[in-house]
């Protein structure tokens, strides 16, 4: 106990574990449970959720244009395009049946009685789908939503594939610039993306008084008794989470020779703070910054993070599946093999269709479970569970999205091998 210290992780730790039970013992107490969350945690955890949207743009903008710049070759960057979108539909298809697969073996929906459980309002996922479904959303609309009409108006709203989208053109057109103009405007996007990421040190000061909000509004609002009568969905879910971390992860870490637990392990911190927002934006600055350390080039990390946090959501599809099947099971409704196929399908392509929508993964549900028939009215049984789930599978993501970084890299034959090494033990002597 002479050599430990109260690092970040052991703060977020303690402020998750005291977070859960003041949460706790503020959920009976109605008419003050109510105050305090309106006037203290809701603000405390609004303040660190905004703080972390605040950093996000400037540092995802920053660092892709000086890598793209410092690239400066239109083909290389096309293939690490090709290569990563490739990749993070594989890895997703392979989330979403194991998904159908596990609650087909499982059954987690049968056997329970629905007048025992605790229904949410979804009115408001209702009405983003209503909005979604009237543009008639294809890949057509969804191309077309990658190119902004005003990169200021993209900024201010935080929608990531726009900003990717210009970031790129712009860095490909200062890379085609003389050197002597070049350098100047390069030396500032590279100073701005060191200044941001020491913002981002500054942030992460905040963070165990915001996840002690999050957590604790999370636990007051829901209590532990909705969880009970759905244990066997959160169980299945969270052991098909690891379960796809350690052996699917792991089989894809070990073919790019890496190692998944010492992945795992450099990104503990990340980890906690991601699984305790449930937020994949808490930790990106943090993840950029990490996996340029661990020997991946700017070019790629800077592209493949981003871009990953709409298009490489590993524990959402994989719970979006078992959820579908859950309901379907909870109605007693038998999905035959084709039904089953069209709902993978659908799930493929709605899950990116709609990157970045507010509370997508309950989006996402409500426009597949039409297409084969199961009630969309079955979502307001598992609402009340949803943030505990959530958290998991956005540990998944982000998980997902670090690995994905290092095997285009590999892929790339652009990893540094040497740095990721000096790093890698440096981390795990660190822990």
């Amino acid at each position: 106990m002479k050599n430990f210290k109260f690092t970040l992780v052991w703060q977020i730790l303690f402020a998750l574990i005291l977070g859960i039970t003041f949460g706790a013992a503020l959920h009976n107490q109605d008419i003050l449970r109510d105050w305090i969350i309106d006037s203290i945690l809701s603000p405390a955890g609004d303040i660190f959720s905004h703080m972390i949207k605040m950093i996000v743009v400037p540092i995802v903008m920053a660092t892709l244009i000086v890598g793209i710049a410092s690239l400066g070759d239109a083909k290389k960057l096309g293939s690490i395009g090709f290569k990563t979108i490739l990749y993070f539909e594989i890895v997703t298809t392979l989330a979403i049946i194991l998904g159908v697969t596990l609650a087909n073996v499982f059954h987690p929906g049968k056997g329970i009685d629905m007048s025992a459980l605790t229904v949410v309002d979804i009115s408001k996922y209702r009405e983003v789908t209503s909005d979604i479904q009237s543009t008639n959303h294809s890949i057509v609309t969804t191309i077309l939503s990658l190119i902004p009409s005003n990169i200021i108006n993209s900024m201010a709203k935080g929608d990531m594939l726009p900003i990717i989208f210009f970031s790129i053109l712009f860095g490909l057109g200062l890379a085609s610039l003389p050197e002597k103009n070049k350098k100047p405007l390069l030396e500032i996007f590279n100073s701005i993306a060191e200044t941001m990421f020491r913002v981002t040190h500054i942030v992460m000061r905040y963070a165990p008084i915001g996840v002690f909000a999050l957590i604790s509004v999370t636990v007051a609002t829901f209590g532990f008794m909705s969880l009970f009568p759905l244990a066997k969905l959160v169980l299945l879910v969270y052991s098909a989470i690891i379960f796809f971390a350690l052996i699917v992860l792991g089989t894809v870490a070990r073919l790019f020779q890496f190692k998944i637990l010492n992945l795992i392990r450099i990104l503990k911190e990340e980890l906690i703070l991601a699984y305790s927002t449930a937020s994949s934006e808490s930790v990106l600055p943090r993840i950029i910054q990490k996996m340029e350390s661990y020997g991946a080039p700017s070019t790629i990390t800077g592209f493949v993070i981003p871009t990953g946090y709409s298009f490489n959501l590993d524990g959402s599809t994989l719970y979006q599946s078992i959820a579908a099947i859950f309901i379907a099971q909870l109605y007693s409704i038998e999905l035959t093999m084709s039904q089953q196929i069209i709902l993978v399908l659908t799930l493929m392509i709605t899950s990116k269709g709609i990157a970045g929508v507010p509370g997508v993964s309950f989006v996402v549900l409500l426009a597949t479970l039409g297409s084969v028939g199961i009630p969309l009215e079955g979502l307001a049984f598992i609402a009340g569970v949803d943030r505990i789930l959530d958290m998991a599978r956005t540990a998944l993501n982000v998980i997902g999205n670090a690995l994905a970084v290092l095997v285009i890299a590999k892929w790339e034959n652009q990893y540094n091998s040497d740095q990721g090494q000096i790093y890698e033990k440096e981390m795990l002597n660190k822990n």
